[in-house]
């Protein structure tokens, strides 16, 4: 197997949040495939984030793309500046939810959809979480911060109250981690 051979690419939206390009490739087969659309986004990083306590920090957030307000877990864009994928995850941490922690274990990548998206979601497990009061919290997105006991949390995972398919693959690598993987 071969890569296709890209024949044109057409810039048609570039700015901070995306990069969408209508590209032209000729396959293996030596047919054509017109117009075929690649959507750049930043990469991601997200976390499952347990507290010293043992409680796991979520957010409720609206989310305009399915017009309702979910679940999830913290987590933002790798921004340019991050120096490593843990500083991305210490920063969003922070920002988020106002906690530091002790330990911050990288669980690996994935990709949202490999077909079309050029980004990856890094995953993480974060524990020993401690709130800092001096953090400084961003509010552009309207975050409510939750502290759910551990049986709370495994249950609105069981019920599906987390919709965003890249974080509930963090959650699964986070519960295989800690040898807590949930067999129904």
């Amino acid at each position: 197997m071969k890569k296709w051979e890209l024949l044109h690419s057409e810039q048609l939206v570039k700015d901070k949040w995306s990069d969408v390009r209508k590209n032209s490739y000729k396959k293996n087969d030596g047919s054509v495939i017109e117009p075929f659309y690649i959507y750049g986004f930043p990469d991601y990083a997200t976390a499952l984030a347990i507290t010293k306590r043992g409680t796991v920090i979520v957010e409720r957030i609206y989310r305009p793309g399915i017009d309702e307000i979910i679940l999830e877990l913290p987590g933002g864009c790798v921004d340019p500046t991050d120096t490593m994928l843990e500083t991305a995850i210490e920063r969003e941490l922070l920002e988020e939810t106002g906690y530091r922690f002790e330990q911050i274990e990288y669980l690996g990548k994935i990709s949202p959809n490999p077909n079309t998206n050029t980004n990856v979601m890094h995953m993480f497990l974060a524990t020993g979480g401690e709130e800092d009061p001096g953090a400084v919290r961003d509010t552009e997105e309207e975050v409510e911060v939750l502290e759910l006991e551990w049986d709370q949390f495994i249950e609105d995972f069981k019920s599906q109250k987390f919709v965003q398919s890249m974080q509930t693959s963090t959650i699964l690598y986070a519960l295989m981690k800690l040898n807590k993987l949930i067999v129904y």
